[in-house]
């Protein structure tokens, strides 16, 4: 069986990720799982004409991908000071005088990718519910190419290319853990509400058992398991960067549908 995993950075990282936690879930549950990874805005197309039966994506993604395929959630990712939450966050850099949203109105500003939600819904939607249009009320504004995009928003601002960034939270509390950044570098100029962080889910129609074996195994983890990958014995969680799996309910995306109904965004697009 396959398990899609959407590139978050690249795909080199993806598989480095999350190839020694599929080897421990196909040793757990008895089945040969391969990896397959998958760019963000190629998701729902590839899930859709069926090339993965379980999925590993961030929380909007799961969101489309329930709603137009009925995907079932099966456990949400805790990373970093929110658990299996994450917010995004608007920046500046320090001395450059733009520290509220009204300082935003005809700045340049760089998103990350348009799916991502809290690379970009997250701030688009905390703009539209303080009165920044992006489309009228930002001079100019841009989405980075290539990988590791959420890095390139907060190095787009840093060096000064783009006056403000919508920066994922997390992202700026690993950067600076790394010694990438230093906090005192930016203003922080907004956070939006948390929503729940990335997700694994399952294809509607797969064994039901076969699905709770799966969110259990991967509920269940702690820090001191491990798995035998490539000659070496690895801490599963350690090696994917994770502290944990949790069980949310389908209703805790619910401030996720909010957001990309106001941004009309998909799955709520109206054209």
């Amino acid at each position: 069986m396959r398990i899609g995993y959407m590139n978050c950075n690249s795909k080199k990282e993806t598989l480095q990720r999350f190839k020694p936690l599929t080897r421990y879930l196909s040793q757990k549950l008895g089945i040969d799982f391969e990896v397959v990874p998958v760019d963000t805005q190629d998701f729902p197309e590839r899930f859709a004409a069926g090339e993965f039966e379980f999925t590993h994506t961030n929380s909007l993604i799961y969101l489309i991908l329930h709603e137009e395929n009925q995907l079932k959630l099966l456990a949400t990712e805790k990373r970093g000071r929110y658990g299996s939450r994450t917010s995004g966050s608007i920046i500046s850099r320090k001395g450059s005088g733009i520290k509220t949203l009204e300082d935003l109105k005809g700045k340049r500003m760089i998103f990350g990718p348009q799916l991502a939600p809290s690379g970009f819904l997250a701030q688009y939607d905390l703009m539209l519910n303080n009165g920044i249009d992006p489309e009228t009320d930002i001079a100019y504004y841009a989405i980075p190419a290539g990988s590791f995009k959420h890095e390139k928003v907060v190095y787009g601002v840093y060096f000064g290319q783009f006056d403000v960034g919508a920066a994922p939270s997390l992202d700026l509390e690993l950067m600076t853990a790394d010694g990438k950044i230093s906090a005192d570098d930016f203003n922080i100029i907004a956070e939006s509400a948390i929503v729940p962080y990335c997700t694994f889910g399952a294809r509607k129609d797969l064994d039901p058992q076969l699905i709770e074996n799966f969110r259990k195994a991967l509920v269940d983890l702690t820090k001191e398991d491990r798995v035998d990958f490539a000659g070496e014995n690895l801490k599963v969680l350690a090696s994917a960067w994770i502290d944990g799996y949790e069980t949310l309910e389908d209703s805790d995306y619910d401030i996720l549908r909010r957001m990309a109904k106001n941004a009309n965004m998909p799955p709520y697009q109206e054209f």
